[in-house]
């Protein structure tokens, strides 16, 4: 393989109204305001040392741009280039885009329908992991995964471990032995992708990481607070599936955002993917909490990379039921 991915970096998305934006995301949930415009919201944790791993862009209707991955050096972009367009996967090349701290950017669309960016040079900024004096909301630390609906759950494991060198930590079965469910890795964490069975492809959610399982708690008192209570959808409570503690937030236009802390180590050679069986209640909450339907049923679309139109979604190859199985 001549590329290396790194661990997923960013993600860009759309809200309608930045200065709503700016005020849940960081006076309820503690993120950094790295820079801004009139156009978009640049948005960091507090441990990370890019400039951004959140871009929020200003827009009439809520839509995810692109999830991207650092890659190791800035030669290997070329080595993308020539591997998915052997795949004919659609290959866009985006020039440097200085403003929000972007050096050049390969943008793909995968097998699913997601349209995936790769890059290597980010502009860097301070790390602001010890002004605790800048401590608030959740203390959001770094960008930890993201979690995608795809009509082909198999499909998009198969491609991502045998071409794109992921490792599946865990994984939920249905009685046929079918995938319903995978948590993929490329940093040694439980993941930076999961993928769900479900219509797609769909953005179900971002995943950021807390310094401890006391910041989910204080960003309920904070956003009880401050009015937002009725954004709380999940939680706090503690998976199954890679053993984190959660919760689950949407923003003023309906994003999903999960703070998550507590999960483990996969960094060793010989560590073997943990099978969860579908009709395991525990994989779902490991306390016995149900998750509320909205859960099942919401996501948000992916914007194509060509025409910005939202990318149609599929049906899922295997049949829908109500799963208990996301982290």
């Amino acid at each position: 393989m001549d590329f290396n991915i790194v661990r997923i970096a960013r993600v860009v998305m759309n809200v309608t109204d930045l200065n709503a934006s700016r005020d849940f995301y960081v006076n309820a949930l503690g993120f950094i305001e790295t820079a801004s415009s009139e156009d978009w919201l640049a948005l960091r944790g507090l441990e990370e040392h890019c400039h951004h791993s959140l871009l929020l862009k200003k827009a009439e209707k809520p839509g995810v741009h692109k999830v991207s991955y650092k890659v190791w050096e800035d030669n290997q972009l070329n080595a993308l280039e020539s591997f998915f367009t052997s795949k004919n996967s659609k290959v866009i090349w985006k020039e440097p885009d200085r403003s929000v701290g972007m050096g050049r950017t390969l943008c793909v669309e995968d097998p699913s329908g997601i349209p995936v960016e790769f890059f290597t040079e980010m502009e860097g900024v301070e790390r602001c992991i010890q002004k605790y004096d800048l401590y608030r909301g959740a203390r959001v630390q770094r960008i930890d995964h993201i979690n995608c609906m795809v009509p082909d759950v198999e499909a998009a494991v198969s491609f991502y471990t045998n071409e794109l060198g992921f490792r599946v930590s865990e994984y939920t079965a249905t009685e046929e032995n079918r995938t319903w469910a995978a948590w993929l890795h490329r940093k040694p964490t439980v993941h930076d992708v999961a993928f769900m069975n479900g219509e797609g492809p769909r953005l179900h959610h971002v995943g950021f990481w807390l310094s401890d399982p006391m910041s989910l708690i204080h960003c309920c008192d904070v956003m009880a607070s401050m009015g937002y209570a009725d954004n709380i959808e999940r939680g706090p409570g503690r998976h199954g599936l890679s053993n984190a503690f959660f919760l689950y937030v949407r923003d003023p236009d309906g994003n999903r955002i999960e703070l998550y802390n507590g999960d483990y180590l996969t960094s060793d050679p010989d560590f073997k993917p943990i099978k969860w069986d579908i009709n395991d209640p525990r994989r779902q909450t490991f306390w016995g909490h149900k998750a509320p339907d909205s859960w099942f049923n919401e996501a948000i679309s992916f914007l194509d990379l060509e025409t910005g139109k939202p990318v149609e979604p599929k049906k899922p190859t295997l049949a829908q039921r109500k799963p208990d199985f996301v982290t």
